[in-house]
């Protein structure tokens, strides 16, 4: 697995309690990244290309931005196996990728991850697209872990669509709700507004305030995944300025990477109005 961070560990554990071996490469890796393999029982190869020479299969799960790159650095390994892209990229960026490996002799499968790290059964899908048999070989990595698997189709990118489809609400709304809040803090009617919020809604104020702090440990990665769909909406003809505007929202909320608490509200609306 490239690699074992938040999602990725996950990801290796339901693969380990289906009863496969899994391995990472811990040259690079932050201290973070080698305690959550080591508590997993991971095993260790070192390097990368230790790692395309053991594996079969090998398993992206990485920032947007980096997803290109590591499936160049596969190649450039040698890899000829399996590889699935479970990356929250467009389907035009996963169509790419998946060129770049086939032309090199890799197997290629498109991967969408809908929900957070796959802890429980029946809160985490994994969608994935491509050749039918390997696309199964993917689903089966995973058979009796609680990561939930659906094969969605033979075409490369549906996977990834699914994924960009679906994160452009959740994630694109929170960062609506979050400007939302920003702006009511600069015109001095944000108790007003959350007043007028909790007459129509029950409830909404507080939930939104919590998804607002919440987003913070994520948001230098959600960055990234906002410029995905933005690209996606391009590609069909539709506007895509709103989740290039989230994607500079979640940039303002980068500098939360790494915070051990969720920070106050007031913190994040400073770092939105006043960002570096």
């Amino acid at each position: 697995i490239l690699h074992p961070g938040a999602m990725g560990i996950s990801v290796a554990a339901s693969a380990l309690q289906s009863g496969h071996q899994v391995c990472y490469a811990s040259e690079g890796r932050s201290d973070a990244t080698r305690a959550r393999a080591a508590e997993h029982d991971l095993r260790d190869l070192g390097t990368l290309a230790e790692l395309c020479q053991t594996c079969l299969i090998i398993i992206s799960v990485c920032p947007p931005h980096a997803a290109e790159d590591v499936a160049q650095d596969v190649i450039e390994q040698g890899f000829k196996g399996l590889c699935l892209d479970a990356n929250a990229i467009s389907p035009q960026k996963a169509i790419r990728i998946g060129e770049m490996l086939t032309s090199a002799g890799i197997t290629f499968v498109d991967g969408g991850i809908i929900g957070g790290p796959a802890w429980d059964p029946g809160e985490t899908w994994l969608y994935l697209s491509g050749p039918e048999i390997e696309a199964k070989r993917i689903a089966d990595c995973f058979s009796s872990g609680p990561l939930e698997t659906s094969v969605i189709g033979d075409e490369i990118g549906k996977a990834s669509a699914l994924k960009m489809c679906y994160a452009s609400y959740t994630k694109g709304t929170t960062a609506l709700f979050t400007s939302i809040l920003a702006l009511s803090e600069a015109q001095g009617v944000r108790p007003e507004l959350m007043a007028q919020w909790e007459r129509d809604w029950p409830g909404f104020p507080a939930q939104t305030e919590s998804r607002a702090r919440r987003v913070t440990a994520k948001a230098w990665r959600f960055a990234g995944e906002m410029d995905e769909i933005a690209e996606t909406f391009e590609s069909v003809g539709l506007p895509n300025g709103f989740h290039a505007a989230a994607g500079d929202v979640y940039q303002r909320l980068a500098n939360f990477k790494g915070t051990d608490e969720f920070p106050e509200l007031e913190a994040v609306l400073d770092a939105l109005l006043t960002p570096n």
